[in-house]
């Protein structure tokens, strides 16, 4: 028996280790709890296993803010309709087609109206913001954000008879003949076993585990910022690719924004992400311009950005705005660097003030006179120029001037293990594992081959959540 101590609820539960649950959840975050609660109230006996204590629970989830999702109709939150079609249009769009299709569409499919079902769980929405009014059709905003739609549904699944145990890292699963046996994993530096008819892995991707980046990026992933949690270090899918999950997805890829470079290394969370870009020129450390700052809506090109800086001389880069564009985007935590030239701005970021100066100089050159219209791709473009903008351009021509540093923050990684439409964890010989089941990042590969849109990865985590916790107590009771 283990004895837990929840401080906020003043309450005692225990954790039998003798009994043999129906369903053992490994993680804390979005996906974790869908297939939680699913399970339960299947009628199953579930345990919930979060690495990361109390206060740290919840995984990447905790630093969300929106889900997209699929339905018909305008409603209290959302402003018109997002269908099939063109959600997967979008999805296509931004992952170049590289996506499993049925388990994409299974996946929009799935989505339909999921946000009712999570306000039946406790979770609650409001509008879309400003500077967030791109997303106000296609995505549902949390009221309070990430952190109380987790802790909304972790009062369901206690309320429920979920039993949760915090602070308890697994280190291994006892597998036999393709069946999950046991789950071995660490607790106030002690390691105890856990048994389950059936598990579900939603532990999340590898992104805080810098030795595992190295190995895919090699020396310029020591200057990546890890913009979520500390306790996704890919242990578990570690050992479900060493005991022959068969993998999904290139280590190289992933979920991954261009941040404020003043971040902390771990854990600064979406109010590090800098919404700048497509109102700015982003040049390199040389001062040059490098890709098309205007290409499309933020929301649906926001992800490319990352990669973008990642590929560059040092992994940073700086976005330049003016007066004009200041009050256009969502502010960062941290404040702009101001200046009242562009020669006294490219000082105070450590750039060449002349070859700041050319560049600015050649883009003002190159912008052609439109109608700007920071809620639609408008006309505002260049001509002539290489790289484009193609939207939003405007001459940098009104002080005070305004920099941003630059940094890649990796989100979540794409690499993870192959699952079948059930969730089930698919086999190098092609086999799905019957009692062993994913959701969430640790098979977002799956569907994310290469780039993001918003809101999406917390779409994945609820399907494939729900279709998890589903079918492991189906395995489990029948």
């Amino acid at each position: 028996m283990i004895k837990v101590f929840q401080r906020k609820s003043k309450q005692q539960f225990t954790v039998d280790l003798t009994q043999i649950y129906d369903v053992l959840v490994i993680g804390g975050g979005n996906a974790a709890l869908c297939a939680a609660m699913t399970a339960r109230k299947a009628g199953a006996t579930v345990v919930v296993l979060e690495a990361a204590p109390r206060e740290f629970r919840g995984g990447n989830s905790r630093h969300t803010r929106n889900l997209r999702y699929m339905h018909a109709s305008a409603n209290e939150h959302l402003t018109g309709p997002y269908l099939e079609d063109e959600f997967w249009e979008d999805l296509y769009r931004v992952t170049e087609g590289h996506t499993n299709e049925t388990l994409a569409r299974l996946t929009i499919r799935q989505s339909n109206n999921v946000g009712a079902w999570m306000a039946r769980q406790g979770g609650m929405f409001q509008p879309a913001m400003r500077g967030t009014l791109h997303l106000a059709r296609t995505n549902g905003f949390f009221l309070g954000g990430g952190k109380a739609l987790i802790n909304a549904y972790y009062a369901t699944a206690n309320k429920i008879g979920i039993d949760i145990l915090y602070d308890a890292e697994v280190h291994d699963l006892q597998i036999q003949d393709g069946r999950f046996v046991a789950a071995s994993f660490v607790t106030g530096n002690t390691t105890h076993r856990v048994r389950a008819q059936s598990v579900v892995v939603a532990s999340g991707g590898f992104q805080a585990n810098l030795n595992w980046l190295k190995e895919a990026w090699g020396q310029p992933a020591d200057n990546f910022i890890i913009r979520g949690t500390p306790y996704n270090q890919g242990r578990l899918l570690r050992v479900l690719l060493d005991q022959g999950a068969k993998p999904v997805g290139d280590p190289r890829q992933c979920h991954a924004v261009a941040i404020d470079a003043r971040a902390p290394k771990f854990d600064g969370g979406i109010v590090t992400r800098l919404d700048c870009v497509p109102f700015s020129i982003v040049v390199n450390r040389h001062a040059r311009r490098f890709y098309d700052e205007g290409e499309d809506f933020w929301p649906k090109r926001y992800a490319i950005w990352g990669r973008l800086v990642a590929q560059q001389p040092d992994q940073i880069a700086y976005a330049i705005i003016d007066a004009k564009c200041i009050d256009l985007f969502m502010p960062s935590v941290f404040p702009p660097i101001q200046a009242d030239s562009i020669s006294a701005l490219a000082a105070k970021l450590e750039l060449d003030a002349a070859d700041l100066e050319t560049t600015v100089k050649a883009f003002n050159a190159a912008v052609r006179t439109g109608s700007f219209n920071a809620d639609d791709l408008d006309d505002c473009a260049t001509d002539g120029l290489s790289p484009p903008k193609s939207h939003w351009a405007r001459p940098l021509d009104k002080p005070p001037f305004y920099g941003y540093p630059l940094r890649p923050g990796i989100t979540f990684t794409y690499l993870g293990v192959t699952v079948d439409a059930k969730a089930q964890v698919v086999m190098q010989d092609e086999r799905p594992a019957p009692n062993i089941f994913a959701a969430g990042e640790i098979m977002a590969g799956n569907i994310l081959g290469r780039g993001y849109m918003a809101g999406f990865g917390m779409t994945i985590g609820t399907v494939f959540g729900r279709i998890a916790g589903k079918e492991a107590a189906r395995y489990a009771i029948g």
